[in-house]
């Protein structure tokens, strides 16, 4: 009984003990915790803790910058100066190209989409941190600067003169109503949609000065393309001798314009009266799909017989242009083909078919709608 007593007292002393063990090892925790949390409310309160921070080492060329930005608000102000600054900006970003072509490629997407000058300045800045050193890009854009900035042009603000006419923007306007439906030509015939929209400015253009009155009255409010229905139909000019060539050509496997069996029945009437059904698709004002697909038929015929001939006319918009304008008679293949076609008179100023056709199609206008067709892989290997 005796030893079963003091057994039992041992084992109470025990869960005793770890009790107090654990007791005292939760106060001091929180004493601890709480003499912890003192020395911090008191580093906080006697401002121990604060970080003086530092001067970057930039420091003095980010006041420069800041200065320069004064004299760029100037230019940014005066109209006269805004073009020769955007110019500049376009000779910097080329200039930093050579030396950091990824970074350039970044700045001059951005500088396309918004010609942000002032956002662009600040982007080549940053550049020029890490450019300290680079006295080729300093050099070249200082000995360029007073060039860009206050050379007085007197030349017109486009190369193409016929761009700067009034009725130019009414004309692309008219025009991109219709990408859609030069696109959808594009792809049935497999004829690049910018040959199309060339042939199309270029006989549309050759309206403008011998329909003045027409052109106010209701071209213009209208913003709609002149479809022609004498000597030559519709918004591409298409003549009817021609429009019946190219159906011919499409049927006949015999002929150098034969395109194959799956563009044969592209342009099968649905009438017995072909030659009213022929004028009334290709003069029809509400909807130009047959204008546009007879015009890339005839380009595709063309392309095919030269291509038969041993010629590929593809980087050749001008001969082909001019073939598109003299006709499948005058199309012969041949290793020094001229530039030429119907005179178009703009304003008193000469163009050729051809001439207006290439000027446009290289001008880079519309590129958007009409982009230019991707050169294949072995052409550009051919080039390396």
């Amino acid at each position: 009984m005796h030893s079963f007593y003091r057994f039992f007292m041992l084992n109470k002393i025990k869960f005793l003990s770890w009790k107090i063990l654990l007791l005292r090892l939760f106060i001091y925790g929180f004493a601890i915790i709480g003499f912890g949390l003192c020395i911090a409310w008191l580093g906080v309160k006697l401002k121990l803790t604060n970080d003086p921070g530092g001067v970057d080492i930039n420091d003095r060329y980010f006041q420069n910058v800041t200065f320069s930005d004064s004299q760029r608000h100037t230019l940014f102000s005066d109209s006269s100066k805004l073009e020769g600054l955007k110019s500049l900006v376009y000779y910097k970003i080329i200039t930093l190209g050579v030396l950091h072509p990824q970074n350039a490629r970044i700045i001059m997407d951005y500088f396309r989409r918004t010609e942000d000058v002032h956002t662009v300045e600040h982007m080549l800045d940053a550049m020029k941190i890490y450019m300290k050193d680079s006295a080729d890009y300093h050099k070249l854009v200082s000995d360029r600067e007073k060039f860009f900035l206050y050379k007085i042009n007197t030349k017109s603000d486009n190369l193409f003169w016929w761009s700067s006419i009034e009725e130019w923007s009414v004309l692309k306007a008219a025009v991109s109503k219709d990408y859609k439906v030069i696109d959808t030509v594009s792809k049935l015939t497999g004829v690049n949609a910018r040959i199309i929209s060339a042939v199309l400015i270029a006989e549309q253009v050759r309206l403008f000065d011998s329909r003045r009155e027409a052109f106010k009255k209701w071209i213009a409010p209208l913003k709609m393309l002149t479809s022609e229905t004498t000597f030559s139909w519709g918004v591409t000019g298409i003549k009817d001798f021609t429009a019946k060539s190219i159906e011919q050509n499409l049927m006949d496997k015999n002929s150098v314009f034969y395109l194959g069996s799956s563009y044969e029945h592209l342009l099968d009437f649905k009438t017995n009266k072909p030659d009213e059904e022929r004028f009334e698709r290709i003069t029809n004002i509400k909807n130009h799909y047959y204008a546009y697909l007879y015009s890339a038929l005839c380009i595709k015929q063309l392309d095919t017989q030269w291509k038969r001939a041993g010629y590929d006319l593809t980087d050749r918009p001008e001969i082909m242009a001019t073939l598109y304008n003299v006709g499948f008679i005058n199309s012969i293949p041949k290793p020094d083909p001229q530039v030429g076609g119907s005179t178009i008179d703009i304003k008193g100023k000469e163009y050729t078919f051809g001439l207006l056709a290439y000027e446009y199609y290289y001008s880079g206008e519309m590129a958007d709608l009409f982009p230019y067709p991707k050169m294949k892989k072995e052409v550009i290997t051919a080039h390396k």
